[in-house]
């Protein structure tokens, strides 16, 4: 009856509209949309936005008023593969992933802010239960993210520096572990596909009385899809909470991960047109006439170039399996958290951890690393009232810290990535120090407002040495560059939310981010080659979001958001080609605009829409490119590469409610993604493509089993039913020159390697999980 009174009270213009418009996810809105997940009680009328006696218990992160905010609850995957952090937050809007260097190494974007890179995440602020998961330098990488070990996460879109600090200038993600009450004993999964790939995990967790426990182990092995493509990864994760006195509590965190993957040379757009999972590679095969590495050879094959003595002299041309290009690496993560009510309307939280990522890597060169971090964090938040309305303060102070020591070498043609010449040392320090404050005071009883300011220093000191060799294997020159920057850089914030009815909410910010160079960038030239790059500036991000939430019941929640974003001196990473490294420089002017939209909707029992669409239009307003002696050319107008205008997810199911059957239950999923440019001169163009996904599963209850099992769960899918090839990664191409003055063509680029991986081929996916 409620479900066909829902029906007739919603007019078919109201579903239309949500339906072309779809909707960004609750925003710390009233009530907050959630990805499905569990209908919050509905709040007060009288408590104005973010000041419900909830919201007050949380730290002003998790559901920052005004932010366009987004959570993805566990629950509505519970019977779905979950390889990578992807499978989850698609169904954020505002983000895209591609494919990094490893098997769960996902590169995520919040509107465009990590499109250009090929590997970890830059531009956002990463977080685990509040702990910083980013080292210092601004990466992070996902490899130690099991998405199983989540009970959410956390998306904040737009530029946050506000609140996060340095490298917030696309937004930041928080993941949060389930507690040991949630997890409430033990439970274990096994999952595979049709790649060789199985994943074995089991949850344990339990409360007893003040002390709270849950710990996450899971062992992942693949053959892979690409030739030279299988990895393992282990990763145990560790949250308890103790209740030390009813006015203090004390978290702990640890993460370990080690990580084991080989990997395949990055394609040119040739080779992937010609040979996608690069078929046949092992031994850069002779085809044709062509000689060993030859023209035929290299339009099909991804190839790397090494020194035949593995020092220095003449190079030959050689393929990932005989060269041994993989990852050996490992992270360890601890922190401990103090939160202490000094009365019932203000909260102390002190916080510190220790990050250490260890990291052996022949990737094409060979690359050591140990680079430890620390971190700490002070801060009070405090409610109260001004003129019987709410108001909230806070402040904080922070400071974090990697010193570390990088060498980079040549690899042996044949040696399993071993280690030829030291071509590189990096002694780099680069630290943090900064303070931020925030005021969120209610208006009136529908009306709230925030306003939020941080300041921060930021210092890079870094010494790199640079060695070459001749072809007898001695040294034949030496190179040292001294890197010594300081970066002041504050953000303000402020943002005003309005509800004037229970199921509608709007709300308007205007807020802006900054991130720092890394320590690397500053020995790179825009030739690709070592020297000083010194010059290099922090980049800035300013946005203003318009945003509209709907929520007439729990059958229905919808959103939607328009932004615009203005940066200064985006750094933009790319390669100048083969041998070359990745080199930064700052586009000067550019503009991001959009549309964020989502929906879950459930028409009728069993049923269930979800669905979001993100539109991303970013252009260079102002851009100058030097390619060359006294070659210039103007990008003004051009689109800024790698980011895709269009992607669209949106999955339809059904689950049996009730009966003998209840529990069964299955979904299509269709994921689109529209054709980018990969050069700043806009002549290479990634194709399109559109995925559609099947799944069965059966979810069951068993409360009275002998054997204490409370639960079993089934689940088999088809992924990429049609089989597709697509690209899944592609970092940027640098425009070369035919002549001075003269860009070489669509033809001469297409052959640019170093760029892509592609997407996986149809497989079959399942699992089944146990609790007990």
């Amino acid at each position: 009856m409620q479900r066909t009174q829902l029906m007739r009270g919603v007019s078919a213009g109201a579903i239309c509209l949500v339906l072309i418009s779809g909707a960004a996810q609750a925003q710390d809105a009233l009530p907050t949309i959630d990805v499905a997940g569990e209908q919050k009680p509905a709040r007060q009328k009288e408590a104005p936005p973010g000041f419900s006696d909830e919201k007050k218990e949380m730290p002003v992160y998790r559901e920052p008023t005004g932010q366009t905010f987004t959570t993805v609850r566990s629950e509505d995957f519970e019977n779905t593969p979950l390889f990578t952090i992807r499978d989850m937050l698609q169904y954020s809007p505002g983000l895209s992933f591609k494919q990094g260097n490893g098997p769960r190494d996902i590169v995520v974007s919040i509107r465009g802010s990590s499109a250009r890179g090929g590997f970890g995440v830059r531009n956002i602020v990463v977080m685990e239960d509040g702990f910083s998961v980013m080292q210092p330098d601004g990466l992070s990488r996902t490899d130690l993210t099991d998405p199983h070990a989540y009970a959410g996460v956390d998306v904040y879109r737009g530029p946050s520096s506000a609140l996060f600090g340095n490298f917030a200038n696309g937004g930041a993600i928080n993941f949060r572990t389930r507690t040991g009450a949630e997890i409430d004993g033990v439970e274990t999964g096994h999952e595979f596909d049709s790649f060789g790939t199985i994943n074995n995990f089991t949850a344990i967790g339990k409360q007893y009385g003040d002390f709270d426990m849950a710990v996450f182990a899971s062992d992942v092995r693949s053959d892979g899809f690409i030739q030279h493509f299988d990895s393992n990864t282990q990763t145990v994760n560790t949250t308890a909470r103790y209740r030390v006195t009813p006015d203090d509590l004390l978290v702990f965190k640890g993460i370990h991960n080690e990580l084991f993957a080989n990997l395949a040379v990055r394609q040119s757009l040739l080779q992937y047109y010609n040979n996608p999972y690069q078929t046949g590679c092992r031994l850069v095969p002779n085809l044709g006439a062509a000689t060993f590495g030859g023209a035929a050879s290299r339009a099909w094959c991804g190839q790397i170039s090494s020194f035949l003595n593995g020092v220095g002299g003449t190079s030959v041309q050689n393929s990932a399996d005989l060269a041994g290009l993989h990852r050996n690496d490992r992270r360890d993560i601890f922190g401990l958290r103090w939160e202490h009510d000094i009365d019932k309307d203000t909260k102390l939280r002190l916080q510190a951890s220790y990050d250490d990522k260890n990291i052996f890597q022949p990737a094409g060169s060979n690359f050591l690393q140990d680079e430890p971090a620390v971190s700490a964090s002070a801060d009070i938040t405090h409610h109260d009232t001004l003129g019987g309305l709410d108001r909230t303060d806070y402040f904080g102070l922070y400071f974090n810290r990697t010193r570390y020591v990088s060498y980079s070498g040549t690899t042996i043609p044949v040696g399993d990535g071993a280690w030829g010449a030291t071509t590189n040392k990096q002694n780099n320090m680069m630290q943090n120090l900064g303070a931020r404050g925030r005021e969120e005071f209610a208006l009136a009883p529908d009306v709230t407002a925030v306003l939020g300011l941080d300041v921060e220093l930021s210092k890079i000191s870094g010494y790199s040495e640079s060695m070459s060799y001749s072809s007898a294997g001695t040294m034949s020159s030496w190179t040292g560059v001294v890197a010594n920057r300081a970066f002041w850089n504050f953000a303000p914030e402020a943002s005003v939310v309005w509800r004037p009815w229970p199921e509608w909410q709007t709300r308007v910010r205007a807020s802006s981010g900054f991130g720092t160079p890394n320590p690397s960038m500053l020995f790179v030239t825009q030739q690709g080659t070592f020297g000083s790059n010194i010059g290099l500036k922090s980049q800035r991000n300013t946005g203003f979001d318009i945003g509209v939430d709907w929520t007439p019941s729990e059958l229905l929640k919808a959103s939607l958001t328009l932004f615009h974003e203005w940066y200064q001196n985006e750094q933009l990473t790319q390669t100048p080609g083969a041998g070359l490294q990745s080199y930064t420089f700052n586009a000067p002017n550019s503009i991001h605009r959009g549309i964020e939209a989502t929906i879950d909707y459930r028409p009728f029992d069993g049923w269930r829409l979800l669905a979001n669409y993100s539109y991303n239009d970013q252009k260079f307003t102002r851009f100058v490119e030097q390619l060359g002696p006294g070659s210039y050319f103007d990008r003004s107008g051009r689109q800024t590469p790698n980011v895709a205008p269009h992607e669209l997810t949106a999955r339809i199911g059904y689950d049996q409610p009730d009966g003998d059957f209840k529990g069964l239950g299955a979904y299509v999923e269709y994921s689109f993604k529209s054709s980018y440019y990969l050069d700043n001169s806009n002549q290479l163009t990634i194709p399109g493509y559109g995925i559609v996904n099947l799944n069965l599963h059966y979810d069951a209850a068993l409360p009275d089993n002998p054997l204490l099992l409370k639960n079993i769960s089934a689940y088999f899918g088809v992924q990429n039913v049609f089989d597709r090839t697509y690209v899944a990664s592609a970092s940027n191409i640098t425009n070369t020159l035919a002549a001075p003055g003269v860009e070489n063509p669509y033809g001469v680029l297409v052959s640019s390697t170093g760029s892509i991986y592609p997407g996986a081929p149809r497989a079959f996916v399942g699992g089944v999980k146990f609790k007990f």
